[in-house]
């Protein structure tokens, strides 16, 4: 008998059973794969973070045997798992093996992406995907359809780690002859190559990238794994499916290869000019040299961060430059940060379309949706608008000038790690202003933009037309 004197029947029976089981592991894990994806994608970064920003902490991690500042462990963390490679310590020096090999796993786990990440947990723990995670993943890797997430994420792993393999093995045979010793060079061409596909722009070496200033053999390979990488996942998959057939190539890959074509010939032409003179940097050179350098210099704005050329010795211009090229970034579902490399085509096509008086947005052959246009509006004026208020912030808290933070402030928030090398003398609450610029900077764009196609809908019912005056 039970309360109230009723037998439960079978299906009561089970239902006394449910209502008494307290709730597992298992339970806890289902309820947080059925969560919002923003809000999934936010835990799992976040616990990220809180995990290698522990193992950064303990005395091992050092050099030194002691333990790293709080403040620049979390900078550490966030910079590696933002695959950033701003750094307030020097990372050659700084860190012991232990502490590198921590940072080496961070860069390849952010580099595979938020929601990659995020449903490699929901597959280990529950053996399937969640709808909303297959959702925001398919709309990250432009899945045609939510059952071929899974293959998807295979595929990025697999391509990632294929292309990481290829600039390790081109990396580690220069390592041993330039005398690193076999052990240290197999470590350095793993670390480069990881660091350098996810655009996370890391370097163990005390010495520095300078030392490969024209060196074909290690600025060849960097350079053409972080454009690889800053191209996005969306784009490679493509390419590799269909390389014969490029009119068959997604709108969304034929935007990306061409304006990222065009961005890096404007900075090779752009460097290559300002800099060719000037005795800080390229100036002392031969034209060899010069013209290598400049084309490294045109890429790792992409979200790169590597740095054959003392950064602030730069002529004004040319940091300018690189200031526009950081804010644009990589491409979508990419390793690098910034708007995007289609946010920025969208834009400007908008931009000549209306100067053409032509009233849809139009390219290869393609209409570009409205609500397409107003979210790549969206995301550029949050992103000016973050970058402004960091910018604000870093002049309040530090004696340097608008030119050195609003650098700081754009390389944070663009996930690109070049520096005028002010980070380290930031104090702590400017530190912590250029980790939310990293943390938003890797988060922001992606999230805001799947927010805002969400929130897409129709309105039946519609106020009044009005034009006030532009301009």
């Amino acid at each position: 008998m039970t309360e109230r004197g009723i037998r439960p029947t079978p299906r009561r029976a089970s239902a006394y059973a449910l209502r008494a089981r307290r709730p597992g592991w298992r339970d806890h894990a289902w309820s947080l794969t059925k969560a919002t994806p923003a809000r999934l994608a936010l835990g799992v970064f976040t616990l990220l973070i809180g995990v290698f920003t522990a193992l950064l902490s303990l005395p091992a991690a050092t050099v030194s045997g002691e333990r790293t500042p709080l403040v620049d462990a979390l900078f550490t963390a966030v910079s590696a798992i933002c695959v950033t490679g701003l750094t307030t310590v020097d990372t050659g020096t700084h860190w012991s093996m232990f502490g590198l090999t921590v940072i080496m796993v961070a860069m390849k786990l952010g580099g595979l992406g938020l929601m990659t990440v995020a449903s490699l947990l929901s597959l280990s723990v529950m053996h399937r995907l969640g709808l909303a995670q297959r959702v925001i993943t398919a709309q990250e890797t432009r899945a045609e359809r939510l059952a071929e997430v899974g293959g998807v994420l295979r595929t990025i792993v697999v391509t990632s780690t294929a292309f990481e393999a290829v600039t390790f093995v081109a990396l580690t045979p220069y390592m041993v002859v330039t005398e690193h010793g076999t052990g240290m060079s197999l470590f350095l061409g793993l670390f480069y190559a990881i660091s350098a596909f996810n655009n996370a722009g890391f370097v163990p070496e005390a010495a520095g990238t300078a030392q490969y200033l024209g060196d074909p053999f290690f600025t060849i390979p960097v350079g053409l794994a972080v454009l690889v990488g800053s191209l996005g996942f969306p784009v490679i998959l493509v390419i590799v499916k269909k390389l014969r057939t490029p009119r068959r190539w997604s709108l969304h890959a034929r935007l990306t290869l061409t304006t990222t074509a065009l961005l890096l010939v404007v900075g090779f032409v752009g460097f290559a000019l300002m800099e060719w003179s000037n005795p800080n940097t390229l100036g002392r050179h031969d034209t060899g040299t010069k013209l290598l350098a400049a084309a490294f210099a045109a890429i790792m704005p992409r979200s790169g961060g590597f740095s054959t050329l003392d950064v602030g010795q730069l002529t004004a211009e040319s940091r300018l430059l690189t200031d526009l090229l950081m804010f644009i970034g990589g491409g979508s579902g990419s390793t690098a940060g910034g708007i995007r490399v289609t946010t920025f085509a969208l834009l400007m096509l908008s931009i000549w379309a209306e100067v053409r008086g032509n009233p849809d947005v139009e390219v290869f052959g393609r209409r570009i949706p409205q609500e397409t246009i107003r979210q790549a509006i969206g995301v550029l004026v949050m992103s000016a608008s973050m970058v402004f208020l960091a910018t604000f912030l870093l002049l309040r808290m530090t004696p340097f000038s608008l030119d050195q933070t609003l650098f700081e402030a754009l390389s944070a928030f663009g996930t690109v790690g070049l520096s005028t090398g002010i980070t380290p003398l930031l104090p702590p609450e400017a530190k912590v202003v250029l980790i939310a610029c990293m943390y938003i900077g890797r988060l922001g764009p992606m999230t805001l933009g799947a927010a805002l196609a969400v929130r897409s809908r129709v309105r039946m019912i519609q106020y009044p037309e009005e034009r006030p005056i532009v301009g």
